[in-house]
């Protein structure tokens, strides 16, 4: 499972280079009028299919999680696509909570790294501290988030009050993750179109 998550992360990687590659060439990032006719062809499926790609690269982190929140920015605009993500990045999360509270700690660790692992197990002796450190984490930008929703499902945590805080502090990491990253690459991407 390792080595598919690690090959298949370089697959992502290569894959998402590549497409962007593509769609220069194409002059599918010229303007937004373009991007949204390349959209078209997939009709009403690139939504579906956005998400699809977004819950999947939650729970299996093939694609990087912030290549997918700036595409659907790209791809649907900027309130679209922060629909489209927080949408899909809430249920992935509902997957890996229930998964790791179905399958237990082996599967946490064939799905992350022993590292991560090691460096966050001690949250699981904070008790109730661990509700409001996870609170914080998902509320920030820079934490672990599908690692510690794993790890979420090993605490005594309800299924409901799991969802309650990704309802309400993911929106807030996904905006300045996404919003913070399309700023950044589209300034960058300015550079070579000039």
């Amino acid at each position: 499972m390792k080595k598919f998550i690690k090959y298949g992360s370089i697959v992502g990687i290569i894959a998402a280079i590549v497409f962007i590659i593509i769609c220069f060439q194409k002059q599918v990032f010229v303007s937004p009028e373009t991007l949204q006719e390349y959209l078209m062809q997939f009709g009403l499926w690139a939504p579906l299919l956005f998400m699809v790609i977004q819950i999947t690269q939650v729970i299996f982190p093939i694609i990087p999680g912030g290549i997918t929140c700036v595409a659907g920015v790209i791809c649907f605009g900027p309130v679209w696509g922060f629909v489209y993500n927080y949408i899909s990045i809430c249920i992935g999360s509902c997957f890996n909570f229930l998964l790791i509270r179905k399958y237990g700690k082996p599967l946490l660790v064939q799905l992350s790294s022993q590292k991560v692992y090691d460096k966050y197990v001690g949250w699981l002796d904070k008790g109730e501290r661990f509700d409001k450190l996870f609170a914080i984490a998902i509320f920030l930008p820079v934490a672990p988030d599908d690692f510690l929703c794993m790890l979420a499902g090993l605490t005594k945590m309800t299924f409901q009050k799991f969802v309650m805080i990704i309802t309400l502090c993911k929106p807030c990491s996904i905006l300045l993750y996404s919003m913070g990253l399309t700023t950044i690459l589209t300034q960058f991407a300015t550079l070579f179109m000039k």
